[in-house]
């Protein structure tokens, strides 16, 4: 019996565990049959769009672009396009550039306001600094070798705006005296600029501008009116004295000067700090006020009529509450100013920009007319420039201010810059708009013209009367409640038919309605009807049965 007993119990386990096997593989039947399902809807659908030709996920994949300027719009041009670009001094232009790649070749880390070419220019500063070239010829394909032009011009613009600057050569003084008693005065030590250390070599000339007074209280600093009128002085802040208050504003509006002292010494002063308050344009408040005719507005003319007008003068004077703070520089006469780039610039070669948009160094070709020769010249210019300073007036991605020299000569010409240009923008060859373009994703094909007539694409608002685009019902008609609204519309209808029956005006033949053929609307989609108990039920029993 004892052998017997141990056979059917064998037996009865495996029964047992077959059982248990079956049960298993026969709860998990749904779940295999779903997925099942799924591949299948997969395998159906990748059959459907298979002949639609690079489909592409939705939504798109970001690109970064490589060149992105606020504001601005432009588009690549072919050398020959660029009008001048042969007939121009390239290497007067190169030798700008060489003196701009020193300051780039010095940054050792990415600046920390990102722009559109970034750090590109350090490959063909490199290039630059590895070649000797004497000529014009190797200057020219040079830039064509290294760089892309770019057609550049605000949006909606087809041409940028110039202006001129230069070096004032200034009589002054060491010390007070009765004709000397203007005094330039250095960056203050109370002086805090947002974001800036106060012992930086230089502050910038936009941000907000405080004053410390006691340990913790900040307050916006002094204006135009007060510190002239004494608000800073005995202070020991005085870097020179100099005749007049024009004197010392038209070399805070040009951010350098030559101090020629009375023992025939030159003092250069450059722009160091600003107070804080935006610049204001006197030549705009003259040409408003009607003293100056716009087609007439020069610097020559706003000295003019401020030496001719001293209590005139003062009140123009302090409508630009804007101060500039400048330091004495070690530079001789021989010199050129020094630009915000930190590097000398060159007469004719150099532009001050837009410091918030564009990078110190990049090379403008500048093509147009300016009144060079006199006042009422067009004299054509066709140059290749290279940005190396800023201004607080330099806004915009096709703005420029062009540094004309040092001196009176330079200040007259210089002056009478007011005019429309062409820019052109040359961009290294790493940052080529054209081959990130051909990387941009294409959107998918058209449907077919047999779809498009099948299901039109139609404006529910445009075959509708105009004051019912607008919310407002047309007369004549009435709304058509909804199920849910249509009780609560019947009482309020019913409680105000005795209100209205009192003030009833005799019933108007109703306007006959016409009757406008339109496209007919797109099919609405589906609706997605959730299946009832019963139902859910009995799909599992037939799911059931057909697996077993």
């Amino acid at each position: 019996m004892a052998p017997e007993a141990l056979t059917n119990k064998r037996h009865l386990r495996r029964l047992a565990a077959a059982f248990f096997v079956i049960a298993i593989v026969l709860s998990l039947a749904p779940f295999a049959a779903n997925a099942a399902r799924k591949a299948y809807a997969q395998r159906a659908t990748r059959s459907a769009h298979s002949h639609l030709p690079n489909a592409h996920p939705v939504p798109y994949p970001r690109l970064e672009w490589p060149l992105e300027i606020s504001g601005g719009q432009y588009a690549p041009l072919a050398w020959s396009d660029v009008a001048g670009w042969s007939a121009d001094d390239h290497l007067q232009a190169y030798k700008a550039f060489r003196t701009s790649c020193a300051s780039i070749a010095g940054q050792r880390k990415p600046p920390a306001d990102p722009k559109a070419l970034g750090t590109s220019l350090r490959e063909p500063c490199r290039a630059a600094k590895a070649l000797d070239i004497t000529d014009g010829a190797k200057a020219r394909a040079f830039f064509e070798e290294h760089f892309l032009p770019l057609r550049i011009s605000r949006l909606g613009e087809d041409a940028g705006f110039v202006t001129g600057y230069y070096e004032p050569i200034i009589d002054g003084s060491r010390t007070q005296t009765d004709v000397y008693n203007v005094p330039v005065y250095r960056r203050p030590s109370n002086l805090f600029v947002r974001g800036f250390k106060q012992e930086a070599v230089s502050l910038p000339n936009k941000g907000q501008v405080f004053r410390k007074i006691g340990r913790r209280k900040l307050v916006p600093y002094y204006d135009r009116a007060e510190i002239e009128d004494g608000a800073i002085a005995g202070r020991g802040l005085e870097i020179c004295w100099l005749k007049s208050q024009t004197d010392l504003l038209f070399a805070q509006i040009q951010g350098s000067a030559r101090v020629r002292l009375e023992d025939g010494s030159t003092i250069r002063i450059n722009y160091d700090a600003y107070n804080g308050y935006p610049y204001t344009a006197v030549g705009r408040i003259l040409i408003d006020r009607g003293i100056i005719p716009k087609e007439q507005m020069s610097m020559q003319k706003i000295r003019e009529w401020m030496d001719q007008n001293p209590d005139g003068a003062n009140e123009l004077r302090r409508q630009n509450r804007s101060y500039v703070f400048f330091r004495e520089v070690a530079l001789s006469d021989k010199d050129e100013a020094v630009g915000a780039q930190g590097v000398p610039l060159t007469p004719g070669r150099s532009i001050a920009v837009d410091k918030s948009l564009h990078v110190y160094g990049t090379p403008f070709f500048i093509e147009g007319e300016l009144p060079i020769e006199s006042e009422q010249s067009k004299t054509p210019f066709r140059r290749l420039m290279v940005a190396q300073d800023t201004g607080s007036a330099i806004t915009g991605p096709a703005r420029a201010d062009i540094y004309y020299g040092a001196g009176a000569d330079a200040g007259r010409v210089s002056g009478r810059f007011r005019h429309n240009m062409r820019f052109v923008m040359l961009v290294p060859q790493s940052l080529d708009p054209a081959a990130r373009g051909r990387k941009m994703p294409v959107p998918d094909p058209r449907p077919s013209k047999k779809i498009a007539k099948l299901f039109p694409q139609v404006d529910p608002l445009k075959d509708q009367p105009k004051d019912q685009k607008n919310g407002v019902k047309p007369s004549g008609t009435s709304a058509v409640p909804t199920p849910k609204n249509t009780a609560k519309n019947t009482a309020k209808n019913a409680a105000g038919a005795a209100e209205s029956a009192k003030n009833a005006t005799p019933p108007q033949p109703p306007a006959p309605t016409q009757v406008v053929a339109g496209k007919a609307p797109l099919p609405e989609a589906r609706p997605n009807i959730e299946p009832g108990r019963e139902a859910r039920r009995h799909r599992r029993v037939t799911h059931y049965r057909r697996n077993r």
